[in-house]
């Protein structure tokens, strides 16, 4: 096809192309209707055939993350995410620029040798629980390690598919114009030949969302942190029950037992966790003779008013957040939940304290709520009623047992995730395997993590219902629709118009503006179409401009491939449109924080293919 010419089917892509980008800014339609917009559109248009259109389902990209969140859920099922949860934690603290500091880092080096979407894609879960456990917004942290994944694959050769494709493309340009180049035998790069412009390029998205994350991303805590325990509890039963609380007993104080203290006739609170020996033991569901010590840390439902009462009479501290009981109190772990006494219910007629409650199904009774009244004093010894509402707090574990043995009706379904840590063997197995057919063994990447998904499945590591729950299928229609676009913008020839168009006004260059002007072209193609796509079409074409102007051909070929990872702009990338449901993103959220990225992006790449590789 002559692209010197505009044809109408170019026109028509570019029309479409203009009208998704409308779409996303201005947010018109949910990012996945867009997609199965484009599936439907390019078809009727007649720029793509009906099996083209509908490729994307079955595309590689697609079809491995579909594999690498059902693995990725298989192995939060088993536990091993909370672990390394609990790792990152113990590593980075508590502040929120160090976890996301850290997380990124680890994504970006775990991106350098396996692809980014799988690295994010992986790491997704243990950084939910991260954010749940701390109270931190998931806002906060995954745009951050969704950047850094991407840049990461900039670390090595093998980090990402155009880099990958690299010595080949350079390789097949080479063997074609011998005489450009005089006769220089082509040299392939090594794995590690772009590694001090990848750390360079990875240290500034750091250093990036170090200095200007609170101002760039969004505040406001994903749907899944709306369900923490302290804000459960201010939600329904507002100043009554209260909040949670984490007090430390001082060294001074003589021990006493709960009934001696006699915090709920007092001051109508409940204790829900004693710490004792600095955390290493802990009792959830303390009964009155219980005692409480010095240097234990107590775990209390109160409101402020009553905690500050009761910290002033007894001389403790109360913490600003929680410590010792932060992993119990995340919303993965334990929670509040009302149960109702139903008709001819064996709870009927007894109390609390009679049938061992905190005992026997370790869950603490916060109040009784009968009528209109809200029941705080003497609930252990209270006679239950048909139709009586109880708030309980424990594990979610806890509560399913409560429920198999007692006549009660939960008014919600139980949120906690059972654990089967008898079957981490089995699912890192198949992680591994995975991992071993993609990189040793060079098996596609999708047929080597459906291969582990399928294992884990079939292992009984997760359930298939649940697999398929697991699955974000916004993300899969989102990803499955802008595919067909990018293959028409190549096809049509759209893309090889605009860069020869592009070139031609740019005329002859000096050697950095030339390297400027084909990353800038690069990135947007990667933007808009596919990295791939973008190395394919970009690398003859700059390695072509680079012998006109006398500058180095492989520059201008390193050059394509590293900038088909400056792609933050818009959520069209893989890994940027996994991270947009979890983290509560839109579009402007990533138009936000990606214009600075992406023209930092390209300034120190231009720098430092200057510094790092010979003109």
């Amino acid at each position: 096809m002559d692209t010197s010419v505009l044809t109408s089917e170019m026109l028509i892509v570019f029309i479409l192309l203009g009208f998704v980008i409308i779409l996303f800014v201005f947010e018109l339609l949910r990012v996945d209707i867009v997609g199965l917009l484009m599936m439907v559109v390019l078809p009727l248009a007649g720029v793509v055939t009906p099996q083209q259109a509908l490729a994307g389902l079955s595309s590689n990209a697609v079809v491995s993350v579909i594999a690498v969140m059902i693995i990725g859920a298989g192995l939060n099922r088993t536990g091993v995410m909370n672990v390394v949860a609990s790792k990152i934690i113990k590593l980075a603290g508590r502040g929120e620029k160090r976890i996301m500091l850290v997380v990124a880092t680890v994504v970006a080096v775990i991106s350098s040798f396996m692809q980014n979407i799988g690295a994010a894609a992986l790491f997704l879960p243990a950084t939910m629980r991260i954010c749940r456990r701390l109270n931190i917004s998931a806002s906060r942290i995954l745009m951050p390690m969704g950047f850094a994944a991407i840049t990461g694959g900039c670390l090595t050769l093998v980090g990402s598919s155009p880099l990958i494709m690299l010595n080949d493309l350079m390789a097949s340009w080479w063997q074609n114009n011998a005489q450009a180049v005089a006769g220089a035998p082509f040299v392939p790069l090594e794995l590690l030949s772009v590694t001090p412009v990848g750390l360079v390029l990875l240290a500034c998205v750091l250093a990036y969302f170090a200095l200007f994350s609170t101002k760039l991303l969004p505040a406001d805590a994903c749907e899944i942190d709306e369900d923490c325990m302290d804000k459960r509890l201010q939600e329904i039963y507002g100043s009554v029950v209260g909040d949670g609380y984490e007090l430390e007993v001082p060294r001074h104080f003589l021990a006493k037992t709960l009934g001696e203290l006699e915090l709920r006739s007092k001051f109508q609170i409940t204790v829900v966790g004693i710490a004792k020996n600095e955390g290493y033991v802990k009792n959830l569901a303390p009964v009155k003779d219980s005692v409480v010590g010095p240097g234990d840390v107590l775990w209390i439902v109160s409101s402020r008013e009553k905690i500050v009462r009761v910290a002033d009479t007894y001389g403790w501290r109360v913490k600003r957040q929680h410590e010792v009981f932060a992993e119990e109190n995340s919303p993965d772990e334990s929670g509040v939940i009302e149960g109702v006494v139903i008709p001819h219910s064996n709870l009927s007629g007894h109390t609390m304290a009679e049938l061992r409650f905190r005992a026997l199904f370790q869950v603490n009774p916060l109040a009784i709520v009968r009528g209109d009244e809200i029941i705080m004093e003497n609930i252990n010894v209270t006679k239950l009623l048909q139709g009586d509402t109880i708030l309980l707090q424990g594990r979610w574990q806890q509560f399913e047992l409560l429920r198999q043995k007692m006549d009660i009706a939960f008014i919600e379904e139980i949120r906690g995730e059972q654990f089967l840590p008898e079957r981490t063997r089995a699912a890192m197995f198949f992680v591994v395997v995975s991992l071993v057919l993609a990189l040793s063994f060079h098996i596609k990447l999708s047929i080597a993590l459906l291969t582990g998904a399928l294992g884990m499945i079939i292992t009984g590591v997760i359930p298939a219902d649940r697999a398929y729950e697991s699955v974000d299928w916004r993300t899969v229609f989102l990803l499955s629709g802008l595919i067909p676009l990018g293959a028409a913008f190549e096809q049509t020839g759209a893309a090889a118009y605009l860069a020869e168009g592009v070139l031609g006004v740019v005329g002859t260059p000096n050697a950095l503006v030339l390297i400027l002007v084909v990353s800038v072209l690069s990135a947007f193609f990667s933007l808009v179409a596919s990295n791939v796509g973008a190395a394919v079409l970009m690398v003859p074409l700059g390695m072509n401009m680079a012998v006109e102007v006398g500058v180095n051909p492989v520059v201008a070929a390193v050059a394509v491939a590293m900038s088909a990872s400056n792609t933050f702009i818009l959520p069209t990338h893989q890994v940027n449109a996994l991270l947009m449901r979890p983290g509560g993103y839109r579009t402007k959220d990533y138009m936000r924080a990606g214009i600075g990225i992406t023209i930092i992006y390209t300034l120190v790449l231009v720098a430092c293919l200057a510094l790092f590789f010979e003109f």
